[in-house]
C-alpha cells in the first residue's frame, strides 16, 4: 500500500498545467485483458520534459501516444534532486521556482492518466563541471575535491587521477558513501508516490586502460578495507584477481542493501537497475564472466537476478542497428537478457539516438520477439525521450516532437507496430504475493564502530534450504534476501579479542524483513 498522499505542491502544479493544456489525454480503458508487457521511455533531466507543468503534461501525451505504461524519470542527475523533499538537495537546474517540484508533477500527472513514474537516479556520478554546486550540502562540497581523509569520497584510478573530463565519482568502496546513497534513494521512497525506483550508473566508472578489468576503486579508505579483509599491505594491481571480486562485490553488497531498505519501506515499489551491455554478448566472448559488463565496471546483474536483489533489469543495449557488427550485438544481448532472467524481468533498452525511425522500430520488433529457446523479455523502454532518433535535422525541439511523431506512429500504427495496442506493466509475483521472506542485521560495536566485513551465516532449523554466508559491510549491515519461511540461526564469526553474542534464532514469515538482533559487541583488541 502506497504510504504517501498526493502534496498540496502537486495539486497546485497539476491545476496549473490542466488551465494550459486542459490536462493530459484521457488515459486507457480499464485494465482487463491486456497482454502485461513494460513499455516506456526513459526521460533525462538534462533536457526538457518535467521542468515546468506544461513540459510535464507533454511528457505524459508523448507517453500515451506510444501506448507507453511507465515513465523512467531522472530526479537524481549528479547528486542533485529534481524534487523538494529529499536527502539529496534541490537541482541547480533551471526549473520552475519552488514551491514547484518536478517529481510531485510528474506523479500526480502521470497517475491521473494510468502510468506508472520510476525515480530515476544516477548512484555513483558525483558532478561533472568545474562550476561546483550551489547547495553547501551537495556531497561534492561537503566530501569532494575539499575534503581529506575519510571525509573524502571521491573514487581514484590506480594512478592516482580522481577527475575524467570534468566528471567526479564516488568510491562504492567506502562505507559512507554506501551509507548515503541508501538514505538518499529511500528518502524519494518515503516522501513521494513513485512506483518504484530506477539505478543508473550502479557500477564502476568508465575511461580504463583495458576491456577486461578496471583501474577504478582506489579511494584510500576503499584501499584500506580491502587490506584488512584479504590480510594484506599491498595496493593490488587493476587486474588483481581478489581486488576485483571485493570490489564487484562492493556494488552487489550496496544494490542488495537498497532493495532490502525499500522493501521495508515500500514492498510493492519496483527496483530496476540500469544494466551495461558493452560489445558483444555472453555467448561470443567465452561466457558471462568474460563481458565487459562483469570484468571492466564490475556490474554482476546476472548475479543480481539470480539473487532476487533487483526486480527488474533495463538493459541499455545501445547499439546502430545499420551497422552490422553493432546490429550483430544487439542480437546477442536479445537473447542473452531474454534468456537469463532468472525468474525476475529483464528490458531491453535500444538506444533511439542511435538510429534512424526505421531502424529503431525494427530494434522493437527484434527486442520482443521470442528468441529459439520461446523466451521473451518483459518489454521495452526507449533511450530517450527527448533525443526520439538519430536524424535531428537541427537539434531544436521542434525537430526532435517530429521525430518522435514519426517514431510513435512507425510503434502504434501499420501491420507490424509493435504497440499498436494497450499493455499493462508486469506484475511481480514475488511481492504480490511473496513466498518467502528476508533477514537484515547489523554487527555494531561500543563506541559507535562495526564488525566491518564480518563472516554471517544464516542456517536453517526447521526447513530443508542450505545455509547461506554473506559479509558485512562497512557499516556492519548484512542482509538475506528471499529467504524460505521458517526458523534460523544467525552466527557471526568474530575476529578475535571481540567479545559479544555470536548467534541468535530469527523467525522468517512470507513477505517481511526480519530483523536478526545480536546486540552490541566489545572490542578488547
Amino acid at each position: 500500500m502506497r504510504r504517501i498522499l498526493p502534496t498540496l505542491a502537486a495539486g497546485l502544479g497539476l491545476l496549473a498545467s490542466s488551465l494550459v493544456f486542459a490536462g493530459p489525454a484521457t488515459a486507457a480503458p480499464a485494465e482487463d485483458d491486456r497482454p502485461e508487457q513494460w513499455r516506456s521511455y526513459w526521460v533525462d533531466a538534462f533536457n526538457e520534459g518535467l521542468y515546468t507543468p506544461e513540459q510535464a503534461a507533454r511528457t505524459v501525451q508523448d507517453a500515451l501516444d506510444i501506448n507507453a505504461n511507465a515513465l523512467i524519470v531522472q530526479v537524481g542527475r549528479r547528486y542533485d534532486c529534481f524534487c523538494n523533499r529529499a536527502d539529496y538537495p534541490r537541482t541547480d537546474a533551471a526549473v520552475n521556482p519552488a514551491p514547484y517540484d518536478p517529481l510531485d508533477e510528474i506523479i500526480a500527472q502521470a497517475h491521473a492518466a494510468g502510468l506508472e513514474v520510476h525515480a530515476w537516479v544516477n548512484v555513483n556520478t558525483l558532478w561533472n563541471s568545474t562550476t561546483p554546486p550551489r547547495s553547501p550540502e551537495h556531497v561534492y562540497n561537503q566530501h569532494g575535491p575539499d575534503a581529506e581523509g575519510a571525509d573524502r569520497w571521491l573514487n581514484k584510478k590506480y594512478d592516482g587521477t580522481e577527475v575524467q573530463g570534468a566528471n567526479v565519482y564516488v568510491d562504492p568502496g567506502h562505507p559512507d558513501v554506501a551509507d548515503y546513497i541508501v538514505g538518499a534513494v529511500s528518502s524519494i521512497v518515503s516522501e513521494y508516490d513513485v512506483d518504484g525506483v530506477n539505478l543508473d550508473y550502479i557500477r564502476y566508472p568508465d575511461h580504463n586502460s583495458t576491456t577486461t578489468h578496471s583501474d577504478w576503486g582506489y579511494n584510500d579508505v576503499s584501499v584500506a578495507r580491502f587490506q584488512e579483509a584479504a590480510g594484506r599491505t599491498d595496493v593490488p594491481e587493476p587486474d588483481d584477481a581478489e581486488w576485483t571480486d571485493w570490489r564487484r562485490d562492493q556494488v552487489t553488497g550496496l544494490v542488495r542493501k537498497l532493495y532490502l531498505t525499500l522493501w521495508d519501506i515500500d514492498p510493492a515499489a519496483r527496483l530496476s537497475v540500469n544494466a551495461i551491455t558493452y560489445g558483444n554478448g555472453p555467448q561470443a566472448v567465452g561466457g558471462w564472466e568474460n563481458t565487459r559488463t562483469y570484468g571492466e565496471v564490475l556490474q554482476d546483474w546476472v548475479g543480481w537476478l539470480d539473487e532476487g536483489v533487483t526486480d527488474t533489469v533495463m538493459t541499455m543495449n545501445y547499439k546502430r542497428n545499420w551497422q552490422p557488427a553493432q546490429q550483430q550485438m544487439f542480437t546477442e544481448w536479445s537473447e542473452f537478457m531474454a534468456d537469463n532472467q532468472m525468474g525476475r524481468q529483464t528490458v531491453n533498452g535500444p538506444g533511439l539516438y542511435l538510429n534512424p525511425v526505421g531502424d529503431s522500430l525494427a530494434q522493437a520488433l527484434q527486442a520482443l520477439a521470442p528468441t529459439a529457446a520461446g523466451n521473451t523479455v518483459a518489454g521495452w523502454s526507449g533511450y530517450a525521450y527527448a533525443n526520439p532518433s538519430s536524424t535531428h535535422v537541427d537539434g531544436s525541439w521542434e525537430n526532435r516532437s517530429a521525430e518522435r511523431d514519426a517514431l510513435t506512429e512507425a510503434l502504434t500504427q501499420g501491420p507490424q507496430a509493435p504497440f499498436a495496442d494497450p499493455a499493462t506493466v508486469p506484475t511481480m509475483g514475488w511481492k504480490d504475493a511473496p513466498s518467502d521472506g528476508h533477514v537484515t542485521g547489523r554487527l555494531a560495536v561500543r563506541g559507535g564502530g562495526v564488525l566491518d566485513q564480518a563472516t554471517v551465516t544464516l542456517k536453517p532449523l526447521t526447513n530443508r534450504s542450505e545455509p547461506v554466508t554473506r559479509t558485512a559491510d562497512g557499516d556492519g549491515w548484512f542482509g538475506f534476501a528471499h529467504v524460505d519461511p521458517g526458523v534460523y540461526l544467525v552466527s557471526v564469526d568474530l575476529p578475535r579479542g571481540v567479545v559479544g553474542a555470536p548467534v541468535t534464532a530469527v523467525k522468517v514469515d512470507r513477505g517481511e524483513v526480519t530483523e536478526a538482533r545480536l546486540g552490541t559487541y566489545v572490542d578488547l583488541r
